[in-house]
């Protein structure tokens, strides 16, 4: 006979591994959207003096999936830490910095500091898809 300490803890992690993903899963969605795709490097001739750090604090590793925005993204919802899948590419990317305000429509992949790597990537045309909390205008609709 199981104790009830041991049921009750079988029952919480069902409940956690179950429930609260799809509770939490109902309130995004995710959109899609065209940009621009290059790659940047944690190096002082592309970024600033202490080019490891990100436009919202956080330290950029190599082999981190990270990625910085144009500013005018951040008006589609892609903000700090916005789970981002990139067509082509393996996994999910965090956006973690942003861009100079000069550039439009447009995603720099974070490659650390493998420079030849992100000449190499170039520039492409992409879709990303990209996972943002429901407003209450979609709640409406649905």
């Amino acid at each position: 006979m199981m104790k009830p300490l041991t049921t009750s803890l079988i029952f919480f992690l069902l409940l956690a591994s179950t429930g609260c993903k799809n509770e939490e899963d109902k309130d995004y969605v995710w959109k899609t959207v065209l940009v621009n795709v290059s790659a940047y490097n944690s190096v002082r001739s592309q970024t600033d003096s202490i080019p490891n750090v990100a436009a919202w604090g956080d330290t950029l590793r190599p082999g981190m999936k990270s990625i910085a925005i144009s500013r005018d993204l951040l008006d589609l919802g892609l903000d700090y830490d916005t789970q981002v899948i990139i067509q082509g590419m393996e996994g999910v990317y965090l956006v973690k910095d942003k861009m100079h305000p000069k550039w439009r429509h447009k995603i720099d992949i974070y490659m650390g500091e493998d420079v030849q790597g992100a000449r190499e990537w170039g520039r492409k045309k992409l879709k990303i898809r990209y996972r943002v909390k429901k407003d209450s205008i979609e709640d409406q609709g649905q």
